[in-house]
């Protein structure tokens, strides 16, 4: 009985460090999600499908050339793209933002919620600064493949009881 009061322990320390990890990053990133991986391969060459992404959210302000990570309304995964134009307005202070995939032939209106033209900075998760090649691979294969999360979760509670 001490063994399974042992092993449960063990597991929320393990989980409980993740978490805390997590949040330490969210705070030294000032980004609700300090890190993304690369799902599609419109960032090609920069980045490829599985790469993982560190980013950073500052008040610097936004200019053409960065790598910008992305909440569209109606989407569910974020958008990793580069800013290809910045407005900003005069008067208030505030910037309209155009994007681009570096493959894609189009600008990102198309991808864009309905009759939206520009991004805001509130759609803005965060700036790329940084990157990990590949190693977002195991989330993709996770995600894409369902069976093999299942197997895996499986086989983890397997190594709890034993």
């Amino acid at each position: 009985m001490a063994w399974i009061l042992m092993k449960a322990l063990t597991l929320g320390m393990i989980i409980g460090s993740a978490l805390i990890i997590w949040k330490a990053l969210m705070c030294m990133s000032g980004s609700e999600s300090p890190v993304v991986v690369v799902v599609s391969g419109s960032m090609e060459p920069a980045f490829k499908r599985g790469d993982i992404l560190f980013l950073y959210m500052s008040k610097d302000p936004i200019r053409a050339g960065h790598i910008l990570v992305f909440n569209v309304d109606g989407r569910d995964i974020p958008l990793v793209h580069r800013v290809i134009e910045v407005h900003e307005r005069q008067d208030t202070g505030e910037v309209d933002i155009l994007t681009k995939g570096d493959s894609n032939l189009l600008d990102d209106r198309v991808l864009y919620a309905q009759d939206q033209l520009w991004l805001q900075r509130h759609h803005i998760m965060g700036r790329a600064i940084g990157f990990l090649p590949y190693a977002g691979w195991v989330t993709i294969i996770l995600t894409e493949k369902p069976i093999i999360k299942y197997v895996l979760i499986g086989a983890l509670g397997l190594l709890m009881i034993i």
